[in-house]
């Protein structure tokens, strides 16, 4: 998958991310707590920002849960205390879809802003979900935003013994003028939150989902129910000359 490019997923893009999680060759292991979360740092030609590789175990949560949780965007809004907006733009196919998203940065940084297209694939005892920054001619650079890039995430979610296995990959520009060391150090202490954050809030989820005025939508699971969303085309996704209204970091 390429920034920038809005194309359906095919299983050469999921067994490349599986090959990401699963083969350290050329990675350096930067944190390690055993099962419970191993972080891992890699440089590559098509950006200057390392790319992170997270492992963990989650004791006592369902591969299944553990989908929910990471595609739930009304969940999301409980748990993701870094979260300003995420909206569904829209779907593709059945598995593919565009959102927006922002979160808020500590200041004197300011807010990052991503359009993302998500593609996901259910295998039973392993999930896998990809996303990566694209365009949509709705959703431009807003005024005290910088939109950032995200040239791949994703996640293996699969069965363990003990409950499942998480394995994610992240490789983003958050774009402006912050030092490329900066957010290479960051990311990299950031990586272990982002896990304990997942492990609280996929243990709550059940009982948040159950309490639901829906609790069954779930249009990841159960395809039809995309039905309900608006289709997008290919053409509202094309890369306009437009640029980030402003990159300096200061308000």
């Amino acid at each position: 998958m390429e920034a920038g490019v809005v194309k359906i997923a095919e299983d050469s893009d999921f067994d490349m991310l599986k090959k990401l999680v699963d083969d350290h060759l050329n990675w350096k292991l930067d944190y390690d707590k055993g099962e419970e979360v191993k972080v891992w740092t890699k440089s590559t030609k098509n950006c200057c920002f390392k790319m992170v590789k997270v492992q963990s175990v989650f004791h006592n949560v369902s591969p299944n849960t553990m989908f929910d949780v990471l595609h739930d965007p009304d969940y999301r809004k409980d748990w993701d205390e870094h979260m300003l907006a995420s909206i569904e733009i829209g779907y593709l196919n059945p598995n593919n879809d565009v959102g927006y998203y922002a979160l808020s940065c500590p200041a004197p940084v300011k807010n990052r802003d991503f359009v993302l297209q998500r593609s996901w694939l259910d295998l039973g005892e392993e999930k896998l979900i990809l996303n990566h920054s694209v365009h949509h001619k709705d959703y431009p650079p807003r005024k005290g935003f910088i939109r950032a890039t995200s040239h791949l995430t994703g996640f293996v979610v699969r069965y363990h013994e003990r409950g499942c296995f998480l394995g994610y990959i992240s490789q983003t520009d958050p774009r402006g003028k912050l030092p490329i060391w900066l957010v290479n150090k960051i990311t990299q202490k950031f990586a272990p939150k982002v896990v304990k954050q997942l492990k609280k809030a996929a243990e709550g989820y059940e009982s948040w989902k159950v309490s639901q005025k829906d609790p069954l939508r779930k249009p990841w699971i159960y395809p039809e129910l995309t039905l309900l969303s608006a289709k997008i085309s290919t053409n509202d996704c094309v890369p306009s000359n437009f640029t980030n209204v402003d990159d300096d970091e200061s308000e």
